[in-house]
């Protein structure tokens, strides 16, 4: 194994930052960097011996395969983690427009919302696994989220808060129980899983998410980041009682003065509510 994998694999493996899906992908676009640069011709690179000449040669490569600014941006995410856990982080500009990153663009134009298939939720064998995928639809929670959700830590009455360590960037959160289907389900889980995880006793968390993924895959039910989508869409009706522009709701430009402060307001709650630190992307959920 070429030195830099190793030494990158090491750093990962010992750092605690974050979820183990964003430790996960980390390590995958890390690796992917470091082959990129022993292609490139550093062969004998260690960790501590990133050199802006290496971030400058990896985003020219990015932009020559022609990835999408959001896919730079992200692994630019895991270069500027790799820096500070080597304590070199100012050799990565803290503005990506000092590369020449475009803009990511938040609005595609198409809606990927899903609601979750009731047919499809059947035919799901594992009762952890169909109780995660409830949760996922109830709270717009995402997968890892749900498979870690334990009610009797997260269930204060009138709101579930999430752990940090369950969470996208280790972000903890709030999300209000707004109605009697989320309390009922709630309920539901709280007998089903008592005072542990949606994980069986017999499973630490990557056994049960591989367990989801067979699972969500053989019943078609493998695109569940759509379930997300579809709770925001109905919180941004429920905010600003009018459907969002995704679903034919008025394009915000067409909007009054007081709709489009209503429309601002529900972006930056429902942003809070599906862990995301800026309320533009909600635009991806909503448009």
């Amino acid at each position: 194994m070429q030195d830099l994998n190793y030494g990158l694999k090491r750093l990962v493996f010992e750092s605690k930052d974050g979820s183990h899906s964003t430790r996960a992908a980390r390590k995958h676009i890390l690796i992917q960097a470091a082959d990129t640069l022993h292609e490139l011709g550093y062969k004998k690179l260690k960790p501590e011996g990133l050199k802006p000449k290496h971030v400058e040669a990896l985003v020219a490569r990015w932009k020559a395969e022609q990835l999408s600014a959001g896919t730079i941006k992200n692994r630019m995410s895991h270069l500027r983690w790799w820096a500070g856990a080597v304590g070199k982080p100012a050799i990565i500009a803290r503005e990506n427009e000092f590369y020449q990153i475009e803009k990511r663009t938040y609005v595609t134009g198409e809606n990927k919302a899903r609601d979750l298939d009731e047919e499809k939720l059947a035919k799901v064998t594992d009762q952890y696994t169909r109780m995660s995928l409830r949760m996922q639809a109830a709270f717009g929670l995402r997968r890892e989220e749900a498979i870690k959700f334990s009610p009797t830590y997260a269930d204060k009455g009138d709101r579930i808060t999430l752990k940090p360590s369950w969470t996208k960037g280790g972000r903890a959160r709030e999300i209000p129980i707004r109605n009697e289907a989320q309390r009922q389900l709630l309920d539901e889980v709280h007998r089903f899983a008592g005072r542990g995880a949606l994980i069986p006793g017999n499973k630490n968390y990557v056994q049960q998410m591989r367990t989801y993924e067979r699972n969500t895959v053989k019943a078609g039910l493998d695109r569940n980041h759509g379930l997300r989508h579809a709770y925001a869409q109905t919180r941004y009706e429920e905010l600003t009682g009018w459907e969002c522009p995704a679903v034919g709701g008025p394009d915000r430009k067409t909007l009054t003065p007081e709709q489009r402060e209503r429309d601002i307001q529900a972006r930056e709650k429902i942003s809070a509510e599906l862990g995301h630190s800026r309320p533009q992307i909600v635009a991806q959920y909503c448009s």
